[in-house]
């Protein structure tokens, strides 16, 4: 377990960040936004809790000096020390492991989950649980409980295999039910998912307030990447159901959950969030930081930025730029961004598609930029293809430097460019490739939407309006714990681009 140190302040309220997979130990849309909060609030003391894959990834990230903590917690790597439970202790974690399991399996006993869940973290706060989940009576206590009569599950047959996979995939993802909770101030979770579990303990034990915000829908990609995992179903049910209750139990005990969309508010309520604790707050940028691009490049060119990853759909965008070739045949395809580790095949996928099309000589990767304005500036037409996003970043940093976009309709990405972009259904490259050529061909149009773009990120979507919300809604949790939700009092500029999403 990783910590880094601070200097400690008193007086302001001390922000807990929950975090998995990204800040302060990767880059990327959610790690930008959190280093925006913390370099945006200087004001205040902020912790980081960092479920990450192995607890050696490097701080990427130049953590300014009221950050004071940052905790790394492992998923994966060694275990964490403990010892087993014996006797008394033993049993009552048994038995609650059982009520936990059956919750999973079994949609009459799903009440269950919570007050079993708050006994592990309790024992996991003890260094039992894990000795306990990697011990033989935890497997023994699976196989009861989905062999029973009248289970779904056990029509499928589940094997022991299956009982020592589910139970490791749990020990997994219950780790961070080890890291020591926040014990003051409030705790903000910035996904769904594990790394809500130490906000959930902050609040069972301490009452730490948790406010939630998440940026994707955490619940629906699990389901997306469970669809192809190679675990038999039985295994699939036990995860899924531990992903859906967990996400059910941190809406009905956030105090306040701030989505960056409509998009995943909508989630939330089917979740059974209460609508009245939840808050659509924008990710925003600082219209400074990207002013705007200047003339448009001298050849016909459609640019985009991201990383290179197959949510990104960049094959359905080099389909459509054939189809625009054929008309436009001087008009060219750049793509900034790096590739993540792994990822490599997924690139030479893409360029290997470009060149079995005959356009291998005008789409070029040109990888990570210094300067991502750079990327925006290079294209007559900024391309969005994503089949899923959350608040895009590149997106309202390309129109607030002017340019015209054209994006996939996924996510917040219609609430983001209103009518100062062409959207277009995921995809569909006939679509894509329609709207690009109507912008191409027209650039009194494409001039008028960079300007309108422009002037929407200056009314909604400023970093200043983001930050400003945020600090006056650590202030009211910490301030007055649970029953804020009703009395959150936003700052005036941000009220106008919420009103019509809270009124």
């Amino acid at each position: 377990m990783h910590v880094h140190h601070g200097a400690r302040r008193s007086g302001a309220p001390r922000v807990t960040l929950l975090t998995e997979g990204t800040y302060p130990h990767s880059h990327g849309g959610v790690s930008v936004w959190c280093d925006q909060l913390v370099t945006g609030m200087p004001d205040l003391d902020f912790d980081v809790i960092a479920v990450t894959g192995t607890g050696r990834e490097p701080i990427v990230w130049d953590l300014p000096g009221h950050v004071s903590r940052v905790v790394s917690v492992p998923m994966w790597g060694t275990a964490p020390p403990g010892r087993p439970p014996r006797g008394r202790a033993r049993r009552r974690l048994a038995d609650a492991y059982e009520r936990f399991l059956t919750a999973l399996v079994d949609p009459g006993a799903e009440a269950g989950f919570a007050p079993a869940l708050y006994v592990l973290a309790g024992a996991a706060a003890d260094g039992l649980l894990g000795p306990f989940l990697r011990g033989d009576t935890a497997v023994t206590v699976l196989t009861g409980v989905w062999t029973r009569p009248g289970l779904v599950v056990r029509e499928a047959g589940p094997t022991l295999h299956d009982a020592l996979t589910a139970t490791a995939l749990l020990e997994h993802a219950l780790r961070p039910l080890a890291a020591a909770p926040p014990d003051q101030g409030v705790a903000h979770a910035v996904s769904g998912g594990v790394a809500v579990l130490p906000g959930l303990a902050a609040l069972e034990r301490h009452g730490v307030p948790l406010l939630l915000t998440e940026h994707g829908v955490y619940l629906r990609e699990r389901y997306l990447g469970y669809r192809t995992a190679p675990y038999r179903w039985p295994v699939k049910a036990v995860v899924l159901g531990f992903f859906r209750l967990l996400a059910e139990e941190s809406y009905r005990r956030a105090a306040l959950i701030t989505p960056g969309n409509r998009y995943n508010r909508l989630w939330e309520e089917q979740g059974g969030a209460d609508p009245a604790s939840i808050r659509t707050v924008y990710n925003g940028v600082d219209p400074a930081a990207f002013p705007p691009a200047g003339p448009e490049p001298e050849h016909l060119t459609l640019s985009w930025a991201g990383r290179v990853d197959p949510i990104k759909d960049l094959e359905t965008l080099i389909r459509a730029f054939a189809l625009v070739r054929a008309r436009l045949p001087e008009v060219r395809l750049r793509l900034f961004g790096g590739t993540p580790r792994g990822g490599e095949g997924y690139r030479e996928r893409c360029e290997a598609l470009a060149a079995e099309l005959g356009h291998a000589d005008a789409v070029t990767f040109e990888g990570r930029v210094d300067d991502i304005k750079d990327a925006y500036a290079a294209g007559n037409v900024v391309m969005l293809s994503s089949i899923s996003e959350g608040f895009p970043f590149t997106l309202i940093e390309a129109m607030s430097c002017g340019r015209a976009t054209v994006s996939t309709d996924v996510g917040g990405v219609r609430e983001a460019v209103g009518d100062t972009g062409l959207v277009v259904p995921p995809r569909d490259p006939d679509a894509m490739a329609a709207a690009a050529l109507e912008l191409l061909r027209d650039p009194a149009r494409r001039r008028a939407m960079g300007e309108a773009a422009r002037l929407r990120v200056i009314d909604q979507f400023t970093l200043r309006q983001t930050i400003d919300t945020f600090r006056s809604i650590y202030h009211e949790l910490a301030a007055g714990g649970r029953d804020v939700p009703a009395r959150i009092v936003l700052p005036a500029p941000a009220v106008t681009g919420l009103r019509s999403l809270t009124g």
